[in-house]
């Protein structure tokens, strides 16, 4: 049963599904069966922030994101986490309702409930961001893929705030996530690129139109948003996608790279769609069971320490597989 409290916070927070669709957002997107389909996803989203905020209880709220066919069910507890983050922080009682969706039934879905924790601090004041992140000890990927929130974040600002955030490139003010304030920039670009894919509908041409407009510097974590988003969400054929790593040229490793933390993501929640297949094969010349064990054998344990987030350094183990070569696997 919905609560006065997360009624009020639907209708101020919650945007509508056509406010989110290509169209609502006004994005130069020519509707086809493929952007049809990846419109699906920030719909999704929006399902699942509903449900969230409606503060049912956790079974209640696992019974109604099953509902999901399983390719955008991640997608749905990215928005339910988005949810759960804001009603905990702005709570007047401590509450931990974050922690038991991330560690019950959205820990197959982490890798993109973290992306959901970056939705909530693009609505939260800085000041409360400290509070946003649960303690997650005993997750395998805490708090190294907490980095996610920050791309999370990037997509968002990109997504809801096109004109500032890629039109004008907007550079975000650092910010100490996991201690490393310097790195913070270089995941929110990762962000954006994974929104150029949505913004401009998987076409890419448009998409690398998009990332070439952007100060040199920023285009690799650029490149491998796009590399994510492609792998993860889909949008295109092989044909696209084939056009896509010509067109990346030295940015393919970032479009690589992406690609792999995308399967990573996909067989950690146990679906992988046959556009995952595709993109992987073509950005990286690799089965996802290939894909997969690269991201396993390169993982960074949780208790690592070093004078870089776990996260890029993840990220430099898998880059360096395919800057040495070792990008055409697949037999």
């Amino acid at each position: 049963m919905t609560s006065m409290l997360g009624a009020f916070r639907r209708r101020l927070l919650a945007p509508s599904l056509a406010s989110v669709g290509f169209a609502g957002r006004g994005f130069p997107v020519v509707a086809s069966s493929a952007t049809a389909r990846l419109e699906r996803v920030p719909q999704a989203v929006v399902c699942g922030f509903e449900w969230g905020i409606d503060e049912a209880g956790l079974e209640e709220l696992e019974r109604r994101l099953d509902m999901i066919e399983p390719e955008l069910r991640g997608f749905a507890y990215e928005g339910a986490t988005m949810a759960s983050v804001i009603a905990d922080v702005t709570s007047v009682r401590r509450r931990d309702r974050t922690r038991a969706l991330l560690l019950g039934p959205g820990s197959p879905h982490i890798f993109l409930a973290n992306i959901g924790i970056g939705f909530a601090l693009a609505r939260l004041p800085r000041r409360l961001w400290r509070k946003a992140l649960p303690d997650l000890a005993g997750s395998p990927y805490h708090p190294t893929m907490s980095w996610l929130a920050v791309d999370g974040y990037g997509f968002d600002r990109a997504y809801f705030d096109t004109r500032r955030w890629v039109d004008q490139q907007q550079v975000t003010q650092p910010y100490p996530w996991e201690g490393a304030p310097g790195y913070f920039s270089r995941v929110v670009d990762q962000g954006i690129g994974r929104a150029l894919w949505f913004i401009h509908g998987g076409r890419p041409s448009r998409v690398a139109a998009a990332v070439a407009r952007f100060t040199p510097d920023r285009q690799p974590d650029l490149w491998s948003g796009v590399g994510l988003a492609a792998t993860f969400a889909g949008g295109s054929g092989p044909g696209g996608l084939a056009q896509l790593r010509v067109i990346a040229g030295e940015h393919s490793s970032e479009l690589a790279l992406g690609s792999v933390f995308a399967v990573k993501a996909r067989t950690y929640a146990g679906f992988v769609p046959e556009h995952t297949n595709d993109a992987i094969t073509e950005f990286a010349g690799m089965t996802v069971d290939q894909a997969r064990s690269l991201a396993d054998s390169t993982t960074v344990r949780p208790d690592a320490g070093g004078e870089q987030p776990g996260y890029e350094v993840w990220r430099r183990r898998i880059r360096a597989h395919f800057d040495t070569g070792g990008q055409r696997l697949a037999s």
